[in-house]
């Protein structure tokens, strides 16, 4: 990517970051990025999209609000679904097969006759999975596209209090999106341009978003000197990265690199590790079946992966389910209170609120040595060290360091070769990701606008035409 400063620029400058966890959009005049108000408080916004049973559909936080009040208390019952019959017999020279001779085909048992809703979150993720294409929802075929698109023409709304022209924006990608097919990145390149069009979108530039948090850097901070500059952009959903040559007022992008790691997964590490204990994972269980008594471990592995990804946590309200923490929650011992807490989750469907905890007790420990996770709704309340965070998601770490040691390696540079790394992304702000950089470049990183500096950046590059016309 050049530096096309001798181009026209367009008369605003606009930028869309649609991302895994939150979106945001910017505009640029030439002088000043100011953020688009996504919502009425905040110019964040959650991406998420819930569909109701009428097919209205809400976007942002107001899709989690009602998301959350609609499966509140709600008891679910799955049904089987039949899909057709199947004849055992093809009849004989008197007649056709008769109804004994004749059996149902059954679907998989996920019918919840009584799901008022379906809450989409982190769409984002299957946009390169060609095995993901169409999901149905109350019996309707819904392309990953008709998922992404309510949010994108939200933001397209948002925009237009503000521009007369909102048909036209630089969109952010990832470097890789998630998946291990080949061809996932073009895959999923086409399917955001075309749920960008459908939201009115139409004439769409692309950009890396590590390279577009570099640009407003750029921006903001010009001076003649030749810099090799290093983005590390760790958001919720990716960590992606660009190296950028920096020559007067020109640039070219030497290398970039991305995985699949981001602040979502370090949540569900702090839930597995922090509240899982205290919901009854360990604890052992003892009762009568056919008249012997029966000592196991509590099958706890069955409730795990509902547990961690809250927008389908509300499946945990069924029978097959709750009835084992009933009878485990009453047993006279010390552990019953942990089960209590596990039904008082499931039956209020608080896996988002648990969420939102671990995320404002992430944030303080990036500030003090130590936090409490306080989790009213269920009596939950534990104080951490950050040494033990720390070692708590040593693993995620270690995916940092190495992939550090890969953009490098892709580039052909040494860490001593770098003059300047930005930090960007809200996992960025995490202690342990500061140090391991400061390590590697000491003396050299710097903090970037965490949360804003991807919209910003595909801002500045739709008014001076940095970005790419098709995706690739």
């Amino acid at each position: 990517m050049q530096n096309n400063s001798s181009d026209k620029p367009f008369k605003l400058g606009i930028g869309i970051d649609f991302g895994t966890s939150n979106s945001a959009a910017a505009i640029f005049d030439g002088e000043q990025v100011r953020l688009v108000q996504l919502s009425e408080l905040n110019p964040i916004m959650p991406s998420a999209n819930y569909i109701d049973r009428d097919f209205v559909s809400t976007i942002g936080q107001l899709a989690i609000d009602d998301y959350i009040s609609d499966n509140q208390g709600r008891k679910v019952e799955l049904s089987v679904e039949v899909i057709g019959e199947a004849r055992t017999s093809a009849g004989t020279a008197d007649g056709p097969a008769s109804e004994s001779e004749t059996s149902k085909i059954y679907g998989q048992a996920f019918n919840d006759a009584s799901l008022p809703g379906r809450l989409f979150r982190g769409t984002k993720r299957l946009l390169g999975n060609t095995a993901s294409d169409k999901t149905v929802i109350f019996s309707r075929p819904f392309r990953l596209v008709a998922l992404v698109t309510p949010i994108l023409v939200g933001i397209r709304k948002a925009l237009k209090l503000s521009v007369d022209d909102s048909s036209r924006a630089c969109i952010g990608h990832p470097v890789n999106f998630e998946g291990m097919e080949q061809g996932r990145n073009n895959i999923a390149l086409q399917r955001l341009s075309e749920s960008y069009r459908h939201a009115g979108i139409t004439d769409q530039s692309f950009c890396p978003e590590p390279t577009a948090a570099a640009i407003s850097y750029l921006y903001n901070y010009p001076h003649s000197r030749d810099q090799l500059m290093l983005t590390v952009d760790f958001g919720g959903g990716t960590l992606d990265f660009c190296i950028l040559r920096r020559k007067g007022t020109e640039f070219s992008v030497e290398a970039t690199h991305g995985i699949a790691l981001g602040g979502d997964k370090i949540d569900q590490t702090i839930f597995r590790e922090l509240v899982f204990p205290l919901l009854g994972k360990g604890e052992r269980w003892s009762r009568m079946v056919d008249g012997s008594e029966v000592d196991t471990l509590f099958p706890f592995a069955e409730f795990e992966e509902l547990l961690i990804n809250w927008p389908v946590s509300y499946m945990l309200n069924q029978n097959k389910y709750t009835a084992s923490v009933m009878q485990r929650m009453v047993l006279p011992d010390e552990g019953a209170i942990k089960f209590k807490r596990l039904y008082d989750l499931i039956k209020q469907n608080y896996s988002y609120q648990v969420f939102e905890a671990i995320k404002a007790f992430k944030a303080e420990l990036s500030v003090s040595d130590s936090a409490v996770l306080d989790i009213p709704e269920i009596d939950i309340e534990v104080r951490l060290d950050r040494w033990e965070f720390e070692l708590m998601i040593t693993d995620q770490l270690f995916e940092l360091e190495q992939a550090v040691s890969l953009i490098l390696d892709k580039a052909g540079l040494e860490a001593e070769d770098i003059d300047l790394v930005l930090r960007t992304g809200g996992s960025s702000l995490i202690p342990a990701v500061k140090d391991i950089l400061e390590n590697q470049f000491p003396g050299k990183v710097v903090e970037h606008d965490p949360f804003t500096s991807v919209a910003a950046g595909l801002a500045i590059a739709d008014y001076f035409g940095y970005g790419s016309d098709i995706p690739q």
